[in-house]
């Protein structure tokens, strides 16, 4: 449905010219959303397969070894709809204190977003609220190290910024004034916590998404808080357990109609065609998740029965298997800090594995030698190949 405006345009010099910044309505829509037979049966369809997702990870016998390298994809994703060229290998070496190919800023990026994911999950598991608080601590963190840093992490814009163009009079969208955002950023937080207004939270979250994005409301990083926006509502009412879900490839897929769609709803209000596509990026990153969730078990099992089968020393054996697990790209000296085992156990058990066909040896040098999990790492990398 096509409703108009959903906003207005208010006047503002900045940078020594005038431009027409734009400042939307609050949430929910008016007219209110008309959900058809069609796309509330893709929205029944997307709440399913996240119900799919959640029930896959029940099944898995530590969710938090998979749950840790779940969150560095989505990093690692969502960074590159950004333009960093940081890989998910280079995120696990850069925390393996060893030098990724890439430039530090790059992975150091990644690395925020993981730091902002477990501390936005972390709070949420507290019962602190999904608040403007939040998002700023969150936000905070993102930003903490390197590009960013210089760039008010934590704090709302108190400058006009704009999206894409050299300078706001040539740009293809203008947010809200500084003096704006605080007021935008309220009725959003409202609009989140209206249980008068029912709106199931999947619809919620995709209104959420877009106004946030369209508010703009901090100097960097919106992007990428956006779509961190996505998971922790989800998980905030209990539709997610864990953030398995992540949309960021989807979206880059994508990214050329997921930017037209968002115009869309700010200049003739077509928020129905918006929750298609929302509904859409959803059922298929759930389905992509439940896939590699049991590839990864079946992966992971089918190894374990491989070690149990040296016998005496697939104890110490299965010990370092469990910590690449966690660190799937590690060297000798991690893994002895890891497990508590003696440097010669460990690289014997690391030679083992080698034969197994379960590592390699990535290095091709005598020392400080790292080793890969590598059908582990096979699993997680597919569909990391995004197009420009």
């Amino acid at each position: 449905m096509k409703r108009g405006l959903q906003g207005k345009y208010v006047t503002v010099s900045t940078v020594g010219e005038e431009v027409k910044a734009y400042l939307p309505n609050q949430l929910p829509p008016s007219p209110p959303l008309a959900v058809d037979g069609a796309l509330q049966a893709k929205l029944d369809q997307a709440m399913l397969e996240l119900g799919c997702l959640g029930g896959v990870s029940d099944l898995l016998p530590d969710v938090g070894q998979f749950l840790y390298m779940y969150i560095r994809k989505e990093a690692v994703l969502s960074s590159m709809i950004e333009g960093t060229q940081s890989s998910l290998s280079d995120l696990l070496m850069f925390e393996a204190d060893e030098s990724p190919g890439v430039p530090l800023n790059d992975v150091q990026e990644v690395s925020n977003y993981v730091a902002a994911m477990n501390h936005g999950m972390k709070r949420l598991s507290e019962g602190f609220p999904l608040s403007l608080r939040l998002l700023r601590e969150i936000h905070q963190t993102l930003l903490a190290k390197g590009r960013g840093n210089k760039q008010s992490p934590g704090e709302f814009r108190r400058s006009q910024n704009w999206i894409g163009g050299t300078r706001p009079g040539n740009a293809g969208f203008v947010p809200p004034t500084a003096d704006a955002v605080p007021e935008c950023m309220a009725q959003l937080e409202m609009f989140l916590h209206d249980h008068e207004t029912v709106t199931p939270i999947l619809v919620r979250t995709a209104l959420a998404h877009v106004q946030f994005e369209t508010i703009h409301p901090f100097l960097d990083g919106n992007g990428r808080l956006g779509r961190l926006l996505i998971t922790l509502l989800l998980c905030d009412s209990g539709i997610l357990r864990q953030p398995l879900l992540y949309v960021s490839y989807y979206f880059k897929l994508h990214r050329q109609y997921y930017y037209e769609l968002l115009n869309e709803v700010r200049m003739d209000g077509d928020w129905e065609k918006w929750l298609d596509f929302f509904a859409d990026a959803v059922i298929v990153s759930a389905r992509q998740g439940i896939k590699v969730t049991r590839e990864l078990h079946e992966l992971v099992e089918a190894d374990r029965r491989a070690i149990n089968g040296l016998g005496r020393a697939a104890s110490s054996v299965l010990q370092v298997h469990q910590a690449m697990l966690a660190h799937p790209i590690a060297g000798a000296q991690n893994l002895v800090r890891f497990t508590g085992l003696t440097p010669a156990t460990a690289n014997k058990a690391l030679r083992q594995l080698e034969t197994l066909g379960i590592v390699e040896e990535i290095t091709r040098q005598k020392r400080n030698r790292l080793f890969r999990y590598r059908r582990y790492m096979d699993l997680l990398n597919a569909g990391m190949e995004l197009p420009e």
